[in-house]
């Protein structure tokens, strides 16, 4: 069964808009936790890119309720990182994950 995934991702040009953004994240994650089939959601800061990601991975079979409801809290969490002074490039993508140790 490979999960399914949501990313929300952007470039943060500076210290504070890093740390703006993971408040924005930290106000969002109990909702993304709550998320019916949500299997894990991880954060990944690449300081040398200046990528600040969060991806959710549910299973396949309740991903599409998720899409349905348009990824909540999705739009949110985009306003949040949009608004923030030094978050530039604010994008989603969905894709599957699976692990190649077995």
């Amino acid at each position: 069964d490979r999960p399914k995934t949501r990313e929300w991702r952007c470039k943060w040009d500076n210290e504070e808009a890093l740390t703006a953004a993971q408040s924005a994240l930290d106000a969002i994650l109990a909702d993304v936790k709550c998320v019916k089939g949500v299997k894990d959601v991880q954060r990944v800061v690449c300081g040398g890119c200046k990528d600040f990601k969060v991806i959710a991975s549910l299973d396949e079979a309740t991903f599409g309720d998720w899409e349905g409801c348009g990824f909540a809290p999705e739009s949110d969490f985009l306003g949040r990182l949009k608004a923030i002074d030094g978050i530039t490039t604010v994008e989603t993508q969905t894709y599957t994950l699976m692990s190649m140790m077995n």
